[in-house]
């Protein structure tokens, strides 16, 4: 846990618990957005009041960046993990996606994965979040294609898949299940998306037996 003390800002409560903070500031642009949510909406849910909030983070741009991060180290960061160190790729991407199912149907938080849910809400103004934004989904697309390179690499996937069409079609998929979740798809369904989506994982063929002799 992460404790600051009163000491970094005057009015804060005498012990300030950032984690617990972030995720409460979570909550609400997961289900506000980040536009609509306000700063009052904002240290509502955290318990504090605004000259506590701007000591604590800067402003709204910035609480919102860090609770962004908090938010792919606390759900994302282990099954992106996980799919870079499996060893079969159709296995990883099988448990990738089921965890991503998952995630994205939790009933403790908001449904829906919170950089496709506040995309659509950040305004031109605020340029560094949707950079911040931006930067993160293309991150998915290069984690699933460097998993999908490497399979094409040791012979997983055939030599001419087109990982790079993969990869994006991939992170369209788990856009698409987040979508769905928000709509409030429950878990099995988003699960049956996933298994759907792997059909797209080219099949490697082995080579044809030879010929019998005298034939």
């Amino acid at each position: 846990m992460n404790a600051i003390t009163s000491a970094r800002g005057k009015g804060r409560p005498r012990s300030f618990d950032r984690d617990k903070a972030l995720q409460k500031a979570l909550e609400v642009f997961w289900t506000r957005g980040y536009g609509p949510a306000t700063v009052a909406e904002l240290c509502a849910a955290i318990g504090i009041n605004p000259p506590s909030l701007y000591a604590a983070f800067g402003n709204k741009d910035a609480l919102f960046l860090e609770a962004l991060q908090h938010y792919e180290t606390t759900y994302w960061a282990s099954p992106w993990k996980a799919l870079a160190d499996e060893a079969d790729l159709r296995r990883g991407m099988e448990r990738f996606l089921f965890a991503a199912a998952a995630i994205l149907s939790s009933r403790d938080v908001p449904c829906g994965c919170l950089v496709v849910q506040t995309s659509g809400s950040v305004s031109t103004d605020s340029e560094e979040v949707r950079d911040a934004l931006r930067l993160l989904r293309e991150a998915s697309k290069a984690s699933f294609l460097a998993r999908l390179d490497r399979a094409r690499t040791v012979g997983e996937l055939p030599p001419d898949a087109d990982v790079e069409a993969l990869a994006a079609t991939f992170a369209a998929v788990l856009q698409g299940m987040s979508a769905q979740a928000r709509d409030g798809a429950p878990r099995v369904v988003l699960e049956r998306i996933a298994r759907a989506s792997l059909a797209m994982l080219p099949v490697t063929r082995a080579p044809a037996p030879p010929a019998a002799a005298g034939r």
